[in-house]
């Protein structure tokens, strides 16, 4: 949990310590996120409600297009992020509540500022994936209203200098953009190791901490010294700290330049390296040093539609990226939607607990269709390229429905069958799920929520959804244990594998593969290569054997080689 040290520094503001987010480090002079446009006490006087429901929808658009434009050109989470913001800001609903309140004689900015704040009640409600949402919604609100009332865009600052960026929080249309060259690192308020802001910054190679109370009360231009591996922030730090800092920077970048190839450990254990992929440019993906996609989000030929896409849609689609992975391991996960991912032609009905309700492979007992449908066009598109295409399917729960979904892909004719571990009643049985199955892959990120019951969207229990809780490695290792008797592969696709250090430990409880963003490959792949296999045995042991996930980072971090994290 975020805690402030009592020691005060030169200022009279405290050191404090956050969630680490981004590994590295960075010493710079504190640059602040301006607060967001806000609606003068006094309305002005409207026209008539259509002409004001008019221009509200022209600046939802508006941003629609920038955040379009923003997209283009990137690739992975950060495409598809801006991708998912854009529909939101198209979303007709929401253009229907802004209607409803120029009818009640709002002028256009209160009538998107009202409808917007009404959305995220709505979707902070309904938990799960329609929370997350709710941050980027007040992006979409601040910018919309700066246009209706001819302010200037809500962004990241320029001071000018390189700097620390420090916020609340970001929106994810500000963090794809970040200049890594000006900002050094990133301290936020609040986030949790699962929000867009810890995606995206490790997508981007930033140093961060998030969850860090206390830097609301930092001015510009006050000196920072960001641990991203340690999450702690340093205010006013001495010389000799800030020359180490710096030094380690430095050292950091050489070492990760150095690094290509493929995974291994020290003693020469193969531990593949491999991408999550969702929407952008698939030659760019294929590009990256990488051994293949351990992750293929296939949601954004889903999202958005008011129809589901063919079979002919979808296949050409995959071709496409398959071939730029030619050769190479591409795992396909089959759509991961439902009532918190709700998709027009996808009907489960109301549920009160989205998040443990009918979403992934569980959408298959009501619409069976779309489930093979998607297989049908994935094994189409495996057989134009030479990429070893692999399928797994989400939210898989017990033994049964591992050999239900193995059937139905093996049917469609693929060879190679797997499922996502992200219930803790499937790590359990994973000695009786994984004979059903060719390979298995464990998403920390949905794993640690239903271990500690803490929704991942809540900014306010961060610790818990920590990817070091003693709980969540235990089960981990549970799957890893089995993986070897049965001789089947195991992998962690969640922001857990980005993490240099943690990467180790998951190595250690018996992961073969680690799939993360592009920029998290080579800090992965040199930590992996100082380690042998049973040194990260060792770290695991220590990780598993803490009470809670700071003193589980904190007795790996002190046993591991010192070049792990460049410290």
């Amino acid at each position: 949990m975020a805690q402030t040290d009592p020691l005060p520094s030169a200022t009279g503001i405290h050191r404090c310590s956050g969630i680490p987010a981004s590994p590295g480090a960075a010493v710079g002079p504190v640059a602040r996120m301006a607060p967001p446009p806000s609606l003068p006490e006094q309305r002005p006087t409207t026209g008539k409600p259509g002409d004001e429901a008019d221009r509200a929808r022209r600046a939802l658009e508006q941003v629609a297009e920038l955040l379009d434009r923003r997209a283009a050109g990137l690739e992975g989470d950060a495409a598809a992020v801006l991708g998912a913001q854009a529909l939101m800001a198209r979303d007709p609903d929401l253009a229907r509540r802004v209607g409803e309140r120029t009818e009640e004689g709002d002028p256009a900015a209160w009538a998107v500022h009202s409808a917007c704040g009404a959305y995220q009640e709505l979707l902070q409600a309904a938990g799960g994936y329609l929370a997350e949402r709710a941050a980027d919604l007040a992006d979409i609100r601040d910018r919309a209203v700066a246009l209706l009332m001819g302010l200037p865009m809500p962004g990241v600052p320029d001071p000018g200098v390189a700097h620390v960026l420090v916020a609340d929080d970001l929106a994810p249309a500000d963090t794809v953009q970040l200049d890594t060259e000006r900002v050094l690192g990133i301290v936020t308020r609040y986030g949790g190791p699962t929000s867009h802001t810890v995606i995206l910054a490790r997508a981007l190679g930033i140093p961060a901490v998030v969850g860090c109370e206390g830097v609301e009360g930092l001015a510009d231009g006050v000196t920072v010294a960001v641990d991203g591996d340690a999450g702690t922030v340093e205010v006013d730090p001495d010389e000799e700290l800030a020359d180490r800092m710096r030094r380690r920077a430095e050292r950091r970048r050489a070492l990760l330049a150095e690094s290509t190839g493929p995974g291994r450990t020290a003693d020469g254990t193969p531990v593949a390296l491999l991408l999550n992929v969702g929407e952008g440019d698939p030659r760019k993906a294929g590009a990256h040093d990488s051994e293949g996609v351990g992750l293929l989000r296939t949601e954004f030929l889903f999202l958005g539609q008011a129809e589901p896409p063919t079979v002919a849609e979808q296949t050409a689609a995959y071709t496409s990226l398959f071939e730029a992975f030619a050769g190479r391991v591409v795992t396909v996960r089959t759509l991961d939607a439902g009532s918190d991912k709700p998709l027009s032609f996808v009907e489960t009905g109301q549920e009160d607990n989205p998040a443990l309700g009918m979403r992934g492979f569980r959408t298959s007992r009501v619409h069976p269709g779309l489930l093979t449908e998607q297989l049908s066009a994935i094994a189409a598109a495996s057989l134009e390229t030479s990429a070893r295409v692999r399928v797994m399917a989400p939210m898989v729960s017990t033994p049964d429905e591992a050999a239900e979904f193995a059937a139905l892909a093996r049917r469609a004719g693929l060879t190679e069958v797997g499922v996502m571990i992200e219930v803790p009643g499937a790590a359990l049985l994973a000695d009786r799920l994984l004979p059903r199955v060719d390979f298995v892959s464990i998403g920390t990120n949905d794993l640690a929520q239903y271990t500690m019951a803490a929704d991942r969207t809540l900014g306010a229990l961060p610790d818990l959804l920590d990817p070091w809780q003693p709980a969540l490695l235990r089960l981990v290792e549970t799957v890893g244990a089995a993986g070897e008797r049965s001789g089947r592969s195991v992998g962690v696709c969640g922001e857990a594998a980005a993490d240099p250090l943690l990467a180790l430990v998951l190595v250690g409880l018996g992961s073969t593969s680690l799939s993360m963003s592009a920029p998290a490959l080579p800090a992965v792949r040199h930590a992996l290569a100082l380690h042998t296999r049973d040194e990260c045995r060792r770290l695991a042991e220590l990780a598993v054997a803490a009470s809670s996930a700071e003193q589980a980072r904190e007795a790996v971090r002190a046993a591991a080689h010192p070049e792990t994290s460049s410290r």
